[in-house]
């Protein structure tokens, strides 16, 4: 199922940390089904940010959305400056005077990643580094919703959306480092919090996670595009369980136009595999992956299956 109808039309949408990946896919298949998506990231055409890819941009992920059949609004925004943050609510208070659905996509910590963070204890990890990965994985998501749920309250509908790395299920394990762990955990306890916050307005709190995503950044890690990206397999077997960007946007996109959203989804984490069950989606290659299930069974569990078994 692809959003070919106009299923949210005369929704307000605000995805921060669009400007590529998870987040620019989201915003453009929300714009699909009918949505005015602003969109917020710190890489724009003039400035480039920390992460140091230029190639992709908060103006481009608008247009992407005006092109797909919504309203794309980009609105550079640094998530951890509290003021730009109230601008930016401010300003969708003044242009529409309510916000639907709030997709908080935050993270831009992958080059500190590898070397520093992965394969280090707590201690051995750089302690500036260790709170850089917390200041973009956390505190920018609290922040982020502290400021816009006033305004998303007003909806008839509330929808919050946590994105991070991982099932709630599958991050009970530990996540390679104390830093990354709490990074990618406390989104997921973020949606189950608000959930509870958001119910007697009848809205909906759900952190929901890719599988391996090819997203740009990963792509060019590998060497390959989206049109060669099995090549990269060679490299890594596990990559041939990767999805596109577009196949978790598909489920959520699904998840945001369905009236029975609260009873299904407040406070849970999901994933785009359980999304793509539910919703009937697929990926661009017509593909249903489960990489989170594949992770679990062949590389932890040692199962002996390929990953097509898993797609």
């Amino acid at each position: 199922m692809d959003n070919t109808t106009k299923t949210l039309a005369g929704r307000i949408a605000l995805v921060a940390g669009a400007t590529r990946g998870a987040g620019r896919a989201i915003a453009v298949e929300l714009g699909r089904a009918g949505a005015t998506v602003y969109v917020t990231g710190r890489t724009t055409r003039e400035q480039v940010s920390e992460v140091g890819r230029g190639t992709e941009t908060v103006e481009e992920t608008a247009e992407l959305v005006t092109a797909a059949g919504g309203e794309g609004i980009a609105v550079p925004t640094d998530h951890l400056d509290q003021e730009r943050v109230r601008a930016l609510v401010g300003r969708i208070d003044g242009e529409r005077g309510r916000l639907d659905i709030l997709v908080n996509d935050l993270w831009g910590g992958e080059h500190l990643l590898a070397g520093s963070v992965f394969g280090k204890k707590s201690w051995e990890t750089p302690l500036d580094t260790g709170l850089r990965i917390l200041d973009l994985g956390v505190r920018s998501h609290v922040v982020t919703a502290a400021l816009a749920l006033p305004l998303l309250i007003r909806s008839d509908a509330p929808l919050h959306v946590e994105v991070t790395d991982g099932t709630a299920e599958y991050n009970a394990r530990y996540r390679e480092n104390l830093y990354y762990d709490l990074a990618k955990n406390a989104p997921i306890r973020i949606a189950f919090g608000l959930g509870e916050e958001l119910a007697p307005y009848g809205g909906t709190a759900v952190a929901v996670t890719p599988g391996f995503l090819r997203s740009e950044q990963m792509l060019a890690h590998f060497g390959v595009t989206e049109e060669n990206w099995r090549d990269a397999v060679a490299k890594d077997p596990v990559f041939a369980i990767a999805e596109s960007p577009r196949y978790l946007a598909r489920g959520l996109a699904a998840l945001a136009a369905d009236p029975e959203r609260a009873a299904r989804w407040n406070g849970r984490s999901t994933s785009s595999a359980e999304l793509a069950r539910v919703y009937g989606v697929r990926d661009v290659d017509g593909s249903r992956p489960d990489a989170w299930g594949y992770i679990q069974d062949v590389v932890h569990d040692g199962k002996d299956a390929p990953a097509e078994d898993y797609r």
